[in-house]
């Protein structure tokens, strides 16, 4: 059951990424299982519903829903994911299930380290365990979509093209008639979409993301060292090379930057849906909060301008904390910008933007 344009919000610091919700407050952290069923309630899916989303994108990282060492399901946890995906299709929203770590892969690790799960078999071997289980778990209903990968970081695009044919073929096995989401190399990189392989099947959607230019999106982020994004940018804007290499492995992107340059460097993932004719759409994209407002705003619409004129569907990042929220609860850093100090610590600023895209 496709989707005609895919609109929507991430459910990322739920089932994924918990421990960066529990280092922003960790004196109030609950515990796993406490937090999953009190981060999010079948209000916030109305909320997302009723803004004129139509799907949420679910991250899930492996270790939460399996034993690490024999990964063996922990039933509690899966119980949870059942009960949550069942209350958010309720509410008329479809779901993207997106396992966002996995044996051998983590996204963010890739920016420094190379990743494991394009050489070690074993690493490739456990993962596709764990999809054959998901896939077999939430294979009955049409409404739940399955993404290979968060973010794939391979040191090469012959490496990612070859592991996802694998991964491809494993939740195929066994869910024949579900829709199968298809990311590209280097996190998912627009650009990317030049060297990504196509597979033989008529229920994919090929997904990007855009952070572009990260040194915007992404200017004094805590949890990244380099000098060069640390300082203030403004939307569009004029940006200064660096001065020094990095060990972050992350493209400099410097020089004049507006929605022009934002919409060509999109465009191969554009031309690669014309050439293939298959649905193309944008999984992840968002600016950190603390950048100043105004261009903040200014680069969303700029993006959502692209997206739209394009026809390309989206899940934008992300719909609570983690830095990019739409609402913010428990981040001190936060929780003195204006956009959340309303009652429900809402953006409705962001939110009504968003429902326009």
């Amino acid at each position: 059951m496709k989707i005609e344009r895919l609109r929507g919000v991430n459910l990322g610091g739920w089932f994924s990424q918990v421990n960066c919700i529990e280092e922003k407050d960790s004196a109030n952290f609950p515990g796993l299982i406490q937090h999953i069923q009190t981060f999010l309630s079948s209000a916030d899916f109305k909320r997302i519903h009723d803004a004129g989303f139509n799907h949420v994108r679910l991250p899930v990282d492996y270790f939460n829903l399996f034993s690490e060492k024999e990964l063996q399901p922990k039933e509690e946890i899966f119980a949870l994911l059942d009960k949550e995906i069942k209350e958010i299709l309720a509410t008329g929203l479809h779901v993207i299930l997106d396992l966002h770590k996995c044996p051998g892969h983590d996204f963010f690790l890739g920016c420094t380290e190379d990743q494991p799960l394009f050489s070690d078999p074993k690493s490739l071997e456990r993962t596709c365990g764990i999809w054959a289980y998901m896939a077999e778990r939430y294979e009955s209903d049409p409404r739940i979509m399955m993404e290979l990968l968060n973010e794939p970081v391979s040191l090469t695009s012959e490496g990612w093209n070859k592991t996802k044919e694998v991964l491809f073929k494993t939740i195929r096995k066994h869910a024949l008639h579900t829709t199968i989401v298809v990311g590209s190399n280097k996190w998912n990189s627009a650009k990317e979409f030049e060297s990504l392989t196509p597979i033989d099947d008529d229920n994919l959607i090929y997904s990007f993301h855009s952070y572009t230019p990260v040194c915007f999106t992404h200017q004094n982020a805590s949890w990244i060292e380099d000098s060069f994004y640390h300082q203030e940018r403004s939307w569009p804007g004029d940006y200064l090379p660096p001065s020094n290499g990095s060990e972050f492995r992350l493209d400099y992107e410097y020089g004049h930057w507006d929605k022009n340059r934002l919409q060509e460097s999109v465009q191969n993932a554009l031309d690669f849906r014309e050439k293939y004719k298959v649905p193309v759409a944008c999984n992840e994209f968002g600016v950190y909060v603390q950048t100043p407002r105004k261009f903040q705003l200014a680069w969303v619409k700029d993006f959502l301008d692209i997206l739209k004129s394009a026809d390309v569907g989206f899940s934008y990042w992300n719909y609570k904390n983690l830095d990019f929220g739409i609402v913010s609860i428990g981040e001190d850093l936060h929780k003195n910008l204006q956009q959340y100090r309303g009652p429900d610590h809402l953006d409705s600023e962001l939110m009504n933007l968003l429902s326009k895209g």
